[in-house]
């Protein structure tokens, strides 16, 4: 039996989320389904996180256990070839040691939430971005982003259906920067709660058009209330954009 981590890329729109669930397709549901043609196991992939519907992933983590002798190499260019015509690339492939775990080492998950802000329609990135027409400022939403940083209770940008047993996180890292007609934000911390990237981004575009102050944020924060969050910011324009672990 060989352990094998894999580096995977997708597209989220045509999936119901990275699950495997039944009343839909799923990233998981699709690799698996892919590992069964060319191993004939019943594969179960473990990732480091899990998106849902309309989430992309730039490099998700994730991993598999095969008792099938297969190079790495191979497994990765079996695996993309029967995972077309679906949205979804195996970038990398290795073996690891049997007790490394895609989820359980991991010490660090980042993301990367994408604005559009222009007023013309979106063409090569709808789906892939949030637009936003009106102006925004960048500086302002970066310098209020700073107050979620550290270890706080998310509760108020933590989603209903969050299953985590406690609502305290310690965000390491939110930055905010404009590139061009995009702005791009910048999310690290070792875990996060259900919806809370969305929900941090949905009140910082509030900031960016001034129609919120970073007291505001830090008033929303302090209430640990669902009901004092002023926006959830839609799945478009999020991507899971890598995992780390100890060296």
């Amino acid at each position: 039996m060989t352990r094998f981590r894999l580096t995977i890329e997708f597209d989220g729109r045509p999936f119901m989320g990275w699950q495997r669930q039944a009343h839909g397709p799923s990233v998981q549901g699709a690799i698996e389904a892919a590992a069964f043609a060319i191993t004939g196991e019943q594969v179960a992939l473990h990732a480091a996180g899990r998106t849902d519907a309309g989430v992309h992933a730039l490099a998700m983590t994730a991993h598999c256990d095969i008792a099938k002798p297969i190079a790495p190499f191979r497994l990765m260019e079996a695996l993309n070839a029967r995972l077309r015509p679906d949205p979804v690339a195996i970038l990398g492939c290795e073996a690891v040691a049997d007790e490394w775990h895609a989820r359980f080492t991991c010490i660090r998950r980042r993301y990367i939430y994408r604005i559009a802000n222009r007023r013309a329609p979106l063409t090569l990135a709808a789906g892939q971005a949030w637009q936003v027409a009106a102006p925004l400022n960048a500086e302002a939403m970066h310098i209020a982003a700073q107050a979620l940083v550290g270890r706080h209770d998310f509760t108020t940008f933590r989603s209903a259906h969050c299953q985590a047993e406690s609502p305290w996180r310690t965000l390491e890292r939110l930055d905010v920067a404009r590139e061009g007609e995009a702005i791009l934000i910048h999310a690290a911390a070792r875990s996060f709660l259900h919806h809370q990237v969305r929900s941090m981004v949905g009140c910082l575009m509030l900031v960016g058009r001034a129609r919120w102050t970073t007291d505001d944020l830090v008033a929303a924060r302090d209430a640990c209330d669902r009901a004092a969050l002023g926006l959830n910011a839609p799945p478009d324009g999020l991507f899971f954009a890598g995992a780390d672990y100890p060296a």
